[in-house]
């Protein structure tokens, strides 16, 4: 099914119907069927692509860039320090100075504001690659790999466990509410995500057959759940509220015996990474008790999360490849 986005930004998924989300997902299938079988045509030679960054990345940088390549684009990185961007300029003067040079704007950062002004003033699609609110690119590949395990989206039980207010938590529910999943946040009630979110998306829900809780119970949230997904307990720029998220979110790590609760062995575990799953990491070392996830959940079987972060590139191409 062929569907036009031709200029349209891709910010968060609520701009986007049951039937585009879907349609994105598919192609990106598609697109990484292509590259694997080597039948993958270019389509966007002679595109300038431009990743404005304020926040550092390896997945999301790295999936715009290779995506860019395997398309025939050039892909140009801005770090916060390269360019007058929120110093010397105003955003909506660099929107419209980078829309005069380039096709297409991937945007990484704080402020959900910012990308919605590049994106008024740009005169180029612009791609939302994280923000305070939303990461709705990191939900694509996220369903991406919920559909390649069991061959759909609707009906599937999807429960995420941790921080309920940030801004992934945000994003899968907006997209299962309006894939029509079964979706759970579990956390604690202080970290449920925002009335205002919540009603919006209940009707979504309802126009899509689909189901949303929020509780803090963990043996009632993940109950025959086919997806269980957690990430983080403090994202970057949040570093003074670590000790308080480990006393909060101690009791929800994910763990084997959470993994039994479901009672569904062919659940699988997803994590939007990076994950502080092995203590390795400078901060884990420093924050022993801020694991997230214990390590034979992450590198058990039913760990897909580095399927999940490859195909950050084909829905990024997608997306991409469909609005230009």
């Amino acid at each position: 099914m062929e569907m036009n986005l031709k200029e349209r930004s891709f910010l968060t998924l609520k701009d986007f119907s049951k039937q585009e989300i879907i349609y994105l997902i598919d192609f990106a299938i598609k697109l990484k069927a292509e590259k694997k079988n080597g039948v993958l045509k270019k389509k966007l030679e002679s595109k300038n692509i431009v990743l404005l960054f304020e926040k550092s990345s390896t997945r999301t940088r790295c999936a715009f860039v290779t995506a860019a390549f395997n398309e025939g684009a050039h892909p140009e990185f801005l770090g916060k320090n390269d360019i007058q961007f929120g110093k010397k300029e105003t955003t909506k003067d660099t929107a419209i100075v980078l829309g005069r040079m380039f096709d297409g704007i991937g945007f990484r950062g704080f402020k959900h504001k910012t990308v919605e002004t590049l994106a008024e003033y740009a005169g180029v699609p612009v791609w939302n690659g994280l923000t305070d609110k939303f990461h709705p690119t990191q939900i694509l590949a996220d369903f991406m790999t919920v559909k390649e395990n069991f061959g759909k989206l609707a009906g599937i039980k999807f429960a995420y466990v941790g921080d309920g207010r940030n801004n992934v938590a945000n994003s899968l529910m907006v997209g299962a509410s309006k894939i029509g999943m079964d979706f759970r946040i579990i956390a604690p009630e202080s970290l449920f995500p925002s009335r205002e979110l919540v009603k919006i998306c209940e009707n979504y829900a309802e126009e899509n057959n689909a189901k949303i809780t929020l509780t803090n119970d963990i043996e009632k949230g993940v109950k025959n759940c086919d997806v269980i997904y957690t990430d983080i307990w403090a994202s970057m720029g949040e570093e003074d509220k670590i000790s308080e998220r480990i006393k909060l979110l101690k009791p929800y790590k994910i763990t084997k015996k959470m993994l039994n609760l479901t009672e569904n062995p062919e659940m699988i575990f997803l994590h939007c990474l990076p994950s502080f799953h092995n203590l390795k990491t400078e901060v884990a070392q420093k924050y022993p008790e801020i694991c997230e996830v214990e390590d034979d959940v992450f590198e058990s079987k039913f760990s897909k999360v580095f399927d999940e972060a490859e195909n950050r590139v084909w829905t990024i191409q997608a997306v991409m490849v469909a609005t230009l």
